[in-house]
Order: C-alpha cells, then sequence, then structure tokens
C-alpha cells in the first residue's frame, strides 16, 4: 500500500466517524433528547451525549484535514479548485472548516455558554434551531460526500 492509499483510506474512515456521529445525533439523539418529559434535564442530558462524542470529532475532523491536505499535495491536486467539475474539493474544504472552527473555536469560547443559556430560557425552541442547525450541516456533508464520491469516479455533474 502505497502512501495516497493509507492516506485516502486514514481520510474515508476519519470521515465515516466523523459525519457518521453527526448523523446519529441528528436523527437519533436530539429527537430523543427532545421527547424527554422534564425540559430542564435536556440540555444536560444532550451536553452529557455530545461531550463524549466531540473529542472524537475533533479527532476524525484533524485526521479528515491532515490526509486532505496531504492527499492534494501529494498528488499535486491543486488545479481541482480552479476547475467547476471538481467543486466538491470545494465543498469538502467548506464542511471541513465549519466543523473546524465549531469545534475548535466557537464549542469552547462561547458555544456552550450560549447553548445552556438559551436551553434554560425556551427549551423547546432552542432544541428546534439546534436540531435544525445539525440537520442543514448534515446536508451539506452529505451533498459534499455524495459530491467526493461521484467526482472521484468520473462523475462531475456537469
Amino acid at each position: 500500500m502505497d502512501d495516497v492509499t493509507l492516506a485516502r483510506l486514514l481520510h474515508v474512515l476519519a470521515i465515516v466517524h466523523w459525519i457518521g456521529g453527526v448523523f446519529f445525533v441528528t436523527a437519533v439523539v436530539l429527537p430523543s433528547v427532545r421527547r424527554l418529559a422534564e425540559a430542564e434535564k435536556r440540555a444536560a442530558t444532550f451536553e452529557e451525549i455530545e461531550g463524549r462524542f466531540a473529542p472524537q470529532a475533533k479527532v476524525s475532523v484533524t485526521l479528515a484535514g491532515l490526509t486532505g491536505f496531504y492527499m492534494t499535495w501529494k498528488l499535486d491536486a491543486w488545479y481541482r479548485f480552479a476547475q467547476a467539475d471538481h467543486w466538491w474539493m470545494h465543498a469538502m474544504v467548506a464542511v471541513w472548516a465549519i466543523f473546524t472552527v465549531v469545534l475548535f473555536v466557537a464549542e469552547p469560547l462561547f458555544l456552550h455558554d450560549w447553548f445552556r443559556a438559551r436551553a434554560a430560557r425556551d427549551p423547546e425552541d432552542t432544541f428546534a434551531f439546534v436540531q435544525r442547525a445539525h440537520a442543514i450541516l448534515l446536508t451539506v456533508s452529505l451533498i459534499a460526500i455524495a459530491g467526493a464520491v461521484a467526482g472521484a469516479h468520473g462523475w462531475f455533474f456537469f
């Protein structure tokens, strides 16, 4: 196995873990937590579950970024960013950048405090907002994945 194949293998595994976790949180955890009878416990329950996944997601997002950059560098694929039929390269970088900012900047600096304060005031609206935000991020992520897989196999949508 050469280094690019190893990088691609690690890249795909990192993304399966990361976006699979986002899918699980969006489709299973948030709806389940929202159905809890006691609104006061929702934020704590969600943060406890999400708190176990966040460190794992940080590792996966970092690994996906490093391996993606490595493959682009090693294959000298920078030109793809200048071609419309490789739109998925931009999509992958954008999704990675959004999650990197959320996990490494927003959550530690203010997102947890904002979530707790808002959930204490209005748990229904807060969880509806969080679930919508997760659904949007998941949808954008799945579009990027679909584009990358199709593009890697020569189907460019254009």
